[in-house]
């Protein structure tokens, strides 16, 4: 079997997997269909709006699915079909066993940690804010069980003492595309020798919420809140509040493990460097 002939539907719904899928069509692979979740209302005028793999499947001609429901109908219908198997990166709904055991070579994901560390929402970034030096993607065979399943492949990479969630994000976009490429015509071709999760070295990882963001700049140690600098750097942002004004920090650095803020973004102002901030502010 090789990439001409492989049969296969593609799960997700942001852009984590929408990126995926232009490294998949960048090598010639191509899903037959894809499945995504409902378009919803968002922003300020509550436009409907499709999902990041929703327009990938539109601009390249792939019929798309957008269940509301992950039910026996549903099952039945993709069934007719016959997969070879599901890709599912960051779907956003938890699909069912008899689901993800439909094709022929079952469900497989890709997860950016290195199980069974790190199982759950926020894998890139809790590394990062744990002061983790090595992280890496995982292949994984899908079970009902969120990221239990046996590993197909794993790659390790560095993460650099600088280096921002975003940024750490991209990579282990770019890796986990190209080592799914590699090995899926190996798993089609039964050549992968999967290797169970050791349940014993298990780690999770929450949800990121906004207020996960608050630090305490005076109380909280200069190597953790530089942690969470980077891991928060997109969102939900790192901030204290002055005078009960929300205070995001911008621009920041690790001085001799002393946490450095460079600027700032006041509550209702723009942007400044954090000692002008601080005139203006004990002037008051």
């Amino acid at each position: 079997m090789n990439k001409n002939n492989l049969n296969f539907a593609f799960w997700g719904t942001p852009e984590v997997a929408s990126e995926t899928l232009q490294i998949l069509k960048q090598k010639g692979f191509l899903p037959s269909v894809i499945i995504t979740s409902p378009d919803s209302k968002q922003g300020r005028g509550m436009k409907t709006e499709s999902t990041p793999v929703s327009k990938f499947a539109e601009e390249n001609n792939i019929p798309c699915l957008k269940p509301e429901n992950l039910d026996s109908d549903f099952a039945e219908k993709i069934n007719k079909n016959k997969y070879d198997i599901f890709v599912v990166i960051a779907y956003g709904k938890i699909i069912p066993e008899n689901i993800l055991n439909l094709p022929k070579f079952g469900s497989i994901n890709i997860h950016y940690s290195l199980l069974p560390k790190y199982r759950g929402a926020s894998p890139i970034e809790s590394a990062i804010l744990n002061g983790e030096i090595e992280t890496g993607i995982t292949i994984q065979k899908m079970v009902y069980k969120m990221d239990a399943g046996d590993i197909v492949a794993q790659e390790k990479t560095n993460i650099e003492k600088e280096e921002t969630a975003s940024v750490l994000r991209k990579r282990l976009i770019k890796m986990g595309g190209e080592l799914l490429v590699k090995i899926l015509p190996d798993i089609l071709e039964n050549k992968t020798k999967t290797v169970p999760q050791d349940e014993k070295k298990t780690s999770y990882c929450k949800k990121i919420k906004k207020e996960d963001g608050l630090v305490d700049i005076e109380k909280e140690n200069g190597v953790f809140l530089y942690n969470k600098f980077r891991a928060y750097a997109r969102w939900p942002r790192t901030f204290f509040f002055k005078n009960s004004k929300r205070i995001i920090i911008t621009e920041a650095t690790l001085e001799n493990e002393k946490f450095i803020i460079k600027k700032v973004l006041p509550e209702g102002k723009k942007e400044i460097k954090y000692e002008d901030f601080l005139k203006t502010s004990t002037s008051k």
